[in-house]
């Protein structure tokens, strides 16, 4: 007996046919965490360019992941998972952390965003920076951070340095600051600049992004 429409049970068998393959499992895999860029994903994979390729399209096809540019470097593009297609699936805890710093270039809106939502999942401490901090929050991030229950009126932007960086797990949420500093053991998420449009939606669209990568990201992370 059919339980589902057969669009719906053929979309599920495109999934589970992209990951039958080992590689394209542990791109998901790597994906989970944050978004990757092609070459960093070939990096990490050791495999030439044109199989990254290939196993990419795959993953496209069958609607697990989703590519962007990005907004520092218009001929680079990020790859991330599509929202909620691997629920029940993702691998579990797999990280330890002394605590989490979050990382964009201005330290105005989004990593101060996910430092505050981080505070309310996890018991591991978290901290943000900005690699050229500005001299206050954004308004929009302090309004939607407001309509959300929280407070980030008295926090400050603070300047990314090796003793802000030290036993932390970076999590890069600007692709600015993704691409000016080397990440060692820690991720990245691809997230737009609300300051671009300056919008309620804007804003509102960053901080659901940022609360859905946190909420996937806390359960994979233990304390060190």
């Amino acid at each position: 007996m059919m339980t589902e429409p057969v669009d719906e049970f053929q979309a599920r068998v495109a999934k589970h046919a992209a990951l039958a393959d080992p590689a394209r499992l542990r791109m998901v895999d790597l994906l989970t965490l944050g978004d990757l860029s092609p070459s960093e994903l070939q990096a990490e994979l050791g495999m030439p360019s044109n199989l990254v390729s290939h196993h990419l399209r795959t993953l496209e096809g069958a609607g697990l992941a989703t590519r962007h540019r990005s907004e520092a470097d218009r001929r680079r593009s990020y790859i991330r998972l599509a929202a909620g297609v691997l629920d029940g699936l993702a691998p579990g805890r797999e990280h330890g952390a002394r605590r989490v710093l979050f990382v964009c270039t201005r330290n105005s809106a989004r990593s101060q965003l996910a430092a505050a939502l981080w505070s309310q999942v996890s018991e591991i401490p978290s901290l943000s920076a900005g690699t050229h901090p500005a001299d206050r929050i954004a308004q929009g991030a302090v309004d939607v951070a407001r309509r959300h229950g929280l407070d980030l009126a008295d926090r400050s932007p603070r300047l990314l340095d090796d003793a802000v960086r030290s036993d932390a797990f970076i999590v890069t949420v600007c692709d600015n600051a993704h691409e000016e500093i080397p990440i060692l053991g820690g991720i990245h998420w691809s997230v737009p600049d609300p300051l671009r449009l300056n919008t309620e939606d804007a804003f509102e669209g960053a901080f659901a992004d940022i609360a859905r990568r946190v909420g996937d990201l806390a359960p994979r992370l233990h304390a060190a």
